[in-house]
């Protein structure tokens, strides 16, 4: 999967750059149709330690799916953004699955009359 890596106002270290790819890379094994993603890392400017924030956006067939974590390292941040894009795919496919499957019924007994 593509994924565009944008660091507003600092420069993100190659290993940070390859956790995320990694993390993004396991959101295939959820659902095969991502089209890629943006991920923007930010640096807040408050006193508080928990001032990284990860804004992730996918984009799949018909939609985008977005995420956006604050916390204390940019790991932690990408970490709580992938696993809320991970529910999101999950609430995504079986909206899918439910449709094709409400489909094929009514398909199915239309067939039947």
């Amino acid at each position: 999967m593509k994924i565009r890596v944008q660091s507003i106002h600092f420069t993100a270290d190659i290993k940070l750059l390859d956790f995320i790819q990694k993390k993004a890379d396991k959101l295939d094994q959820f659902y095969d149709q991502i089209i890629g993603g943006d991920v923007y890392l930010r640096l807040e400017k408050t006193e508080d330690e928990a001032n990284k924030i990860t804004e992730i956006k996918l984009a799949i067939p018909g939609n985008d799916l977005f995420a956006k974590e604050q916390c204390k390292s940019f790991e932690e941040a990408t970490d709580k953004a992938m696993e809320s894009l991970r529910r999101q795919l999950d609430k995504h496919k079986e909206k899918v699955r439910s449709r094709l499957s409400n489909h094929k019924e009514v398909s199915l007994s239309d067939e039947i009359l």
